[in-house]
């Protein structure tokens, strides 16, 4: 079994991405475990097969501390740690070639804390993971913005300590209306892919921003596209991009080979 971590900011399409790249799977004859990490969840778009909630719930540390909402959301995924070895058991005994997990909205609740990064070594403990960090397409469309969301990228990649693809989520809010068995016509290209494109030169990355020095963006440049090379436009609305994400996937968990050559579906397999 592979592990795919769904990380981002709030309101980058995590969870729709889950909905959107579990239902192409299946499609494909994968078998796909969809985990819910988020305590404060109220409404998600697919049904979990492994749910958090099923152990505590942000709103339940409301009432029993009397906390607001971010102080639950906070000792609530503290507490998960209490929690891994059964939620990992299920996974088990879900069975599946995937285990797509769903992190929390709020990212540095899971990343940036002590038991975060322990939680998820915990639970794909004898895996290989990816890290599929969203960024939403709109976000990376400005210098300053794409800067600020690859920054955020890097810094998880080092906490978490996982290999990471970005995903480009809502890319229907660039590209044009999909057509049937066409590719999407992109309008506006983000900044952030000729950021990271090796037809961008890094020196004019010193004239697209402007608030830290000519040098200090030129080696940011060159740092994000030695780290950042897998990134692809998704949009988990329009259910497009999600083949060349799972593809992405597949390089990075098994070298490009397609999952059902590897190992037989419905039973969890550990990795060497």
């Amino acid at each position: 079994m592979y592990f795919v971590v769904v990380a981002g900011p709030a309101g980058s399409g995590k969870s729709t991405f889950v909905s959107a790249i579990s239902q192409w799977m299946e499609g494909s004859g994968l078998d796909v475990v969809k985990v819910n990490l988020d305590p404060a969840a109220e409404v998600l778009p697919y049904v979990p097969d492994v749910d958090v909630r099923n152990y505590i719930t942000a709103r339940d540390f409301m009432v029993k501390y009397g906390l607001g909402p971010n102080g639950a959301l906070v000792l609530s995924v503290d507490y998960l740690i209490n929690y891994v070895g059964d939620l990992r058991k299920e996974i088990d005994e879900a069975g599946g070639n995937y285990a797509l997990i769903d992190l929390p909205g709020q990212l540095e609740v899971v990343a940036f804390r002590r038991l975060g990064p322990i939680v998820l070594k915990e639970l794909a403990k004898g895996c290989k993971s990816v890290v599929a960090f969203m960024i939403d397409s709109h976000f990376a469309s400005s210098p300053h913005s794409s800067y600020s969301a690859l920054l955020l990228a890097l810094s998880t990649m080092y906490r978490l300590n996982l290999p990471m693809v970005l995903i480009l989520n809502k890319a229907d809010l660039i590209a044009s209306p999909q057509m049937s068995g066409e590719s999407s016509e992109v309008r506006v290209k983000p900044f952030m892919l000729q950021l990271l494109s090796e037809y961008y030169s890094c020196v004019a990355s010193g004239s697209d921003v402007f608030f830290l020095s000519p040098e200090v963006n030129e080696e940011l440049c060159n740092v994000f596209r030695e780290v950042f090379k897998d990134v692809v436009l998704v949009s988990s609305k329009e259910l497009w991009g999600v083949d060349e994400a799972y593809a992405l996937f597949q390089r990075v968990l098994a070298g490009g080979e397609d999952f059902l050559t590897e190992e037989y579906s419905g039973g969890p397999q550990r990795s060497d």
